[in-house]
């Protein structure tokens, strides 16, 4: 009597945390290298800090790998290289302009101002443990879908946070910071993190219903007139936050996240539509009524008009740049005003040219498009909505800001990516990538096994066939 043997065919996915970690290799290597290339440049020696900056990026870095190595051996192996390359040019760069700044100042007989860089570290630091929080707290994505409302509405508190008498505080004309124990902090970027978990958990639930057609109109399936509550009060959330915030890029960046994921979750290009002409309407009642979405759109048509506007200043630094750049150090971008933030893109595309920013541009790139791919290989409708969502916050923010940089839209002010000086969206965007690892690491783990296959099933289906 012959006992059948068995057969378990199982392909599993290599970890790539080798690949993760050369990827970081080089990403340091670059960022190191930028920062003392400007100091040879500007200072005609190795920056005294160089040592600080390498052990500080590098260390982060090895941390935020091993941890992954830990809890999420399966995450995506080109995210977190990516972070890391732009958080550590954001540094450089940030560096220069403190250097420019300093000879200004020196110049003109003051006192320079404290550099920025050290601080952005600091924070970067600070961003990485709450890296660490995420991957290590939230073992399962899909348990933040219990937390669906409450996420909903912790975001409309942090939104509405700046407008509470003492504690909200007004900057460069927009209300959109609280002050506490002498820092500013932005909740804001805060509450994009809350609402994408709001905005993925109520489509799972509703888009049964959202998906449903009502009127045709030119082909297009049109939703119902009682399904339209969702869309007109995120339309109206984030008008209210133009009016009352006075931040404008905020405001395109909530719609359009959740217009985005709408029609992401239902498949109807009605709510394009729909959503499409509310943000028209929206847009012209704001540059009719309220006098900074006016000034920002007249400054935008010409902004050659304006002695020392920040558009005329950062595309007259572009055009300096051209093909290839001035030069890292060779530029001037702390000519421009909020060079280390606001405009931080036009600094880049000064001293590394139109090149450069193309560089940067596909590093962005590339963090979208593994976002979208960790959406596309995820198992569960929650978790696909909120790397969309994550993914997608990443694609609206880059393009509001180059589109304002550059002059294809106007300027909205916010903060670019991993780059910009910042704390607050610094600490956030480390959250951000946190949460598409942990999504990413359900995603290409392994499922269970399936049950051994005797040989004799299979020459018996090898037959059959």
């Amino acid at each position: 009597m012959s006992i059948a043997s068995t057969s378990v065919i199982q392909i599993i996915p290599r970890t790539r945390r080798g690949v993760e970690l050369l990827l970081l290799v080089i990403a340091i290597a670059v960022s190191v290298g930028a920062y003392v290339n400007i100091g040879i440049t500007v200072q005609n020696a190795v920056p005294a800090s160089t040592g600080y900056y390498a052990a500080g990026i590098g260390l982060l870095a090895l941390i935020a790998h091993f941890a992954l190595r830990y809890r999420a051996p399966y995450a995506d192996p080109v995210l977190l290289p990516c972070a890391v390359l732009l958080n550590g040019l954001g540094v450089a760069m940030i560096h220069r302009i403190d250097l420019g700044l300093a000879i200004v100042a020196e110049a003109k007989g003051k006192v320079p101002k404290g550099p920025a860089a050290p601080q952005q570290i600091t924070w970067t630091a600070v961003g990485v443990v709450l890296f660490l929080v995420v991957i290590l707290v939230i073992r399962d994505h899909r348990r933040l879908q219990a937390l669906t409302y409450t996420a909903g509405l912790a975001g409309l508190v942090l939104l509405v946070l700046p407008l509470i008498p003492g504690l909200g505080v007004n900057l460069n004309g927009a209300r959109i910071w609280i002050r506490l124990a002498g820092m500013s902090f932005q909740p804001g970027e805060f509450a994009k993190i809350c609402l994408v978990v709001f905005f993925a958990g109520y489509l799972v639930v509703k888009r049964d219903v959202l998906t449903l057609a009502g009127h045709r109109f030119l082909g297009l399936d049109l939703p119902r007139a009682r399904d339209l509550g969702p869309i007109g009060i995120a339309w109206a959330v984030s008008l209210g936050v133009l009016v009352f915030e006075s931040d404008l890029g905020s405001s395109l960046l909530f719609f359009g996240l959740f217009l985005f994921l709408l029609y992401v979750s239902t498949e109807r290009a009605g709510w394009l539509i729909i959503g499409g002409l509310l943000f028209v309407g929206g847009a012209y009642f704001a540059y009719m009524t309220f006098g900074h979405v006016h000034r920002r759109v007249t400054d935008w048509l010409n902004p050659w008009a304006i002695d020392g506007g920040q558009v005329k200043l950062g595309l007259m630094g572009q055009s300096w740049g051209g093909i290839l750049g001035r030069g890292l150090g060779q530029g001037h971008p702390e000519a421009t005003l909020y060079a280390n933030s606001d405009m931080i893109i036009s600094s880049f595309a000064e001293e590394l040219g139109l090149t450069g920013l193309i560089a940067i541009l596909l590093v962005y790139t590339l963090i979208i498009e593994r976002g979208l791919r960790t959406a596309l290989g995820c198992r569960d409708i929650f978790g696909k909505l909120i790397a969309t969502g994550l993914a997608m916050s990443f694609a609206l923010q880059v393009f509001v800001i180059v589109g304002g940089v550059t002059g294809l839209i106007p300027l909205t002010g916010l903060a670019t990516p991993f780059m910009a000086l910042g704390g607050t969206s610094l600490v956030a965007n480390w959250a951000i990538i946190a949460l598409l690892l942990r999504i990413s690491d359900q995603a290409r783990r392994p499922q269970t096994p399936a049950a051994p296959v005797s040989d004799e099933t299979i020459a018996m289906a090898v037959q059959k066939a």
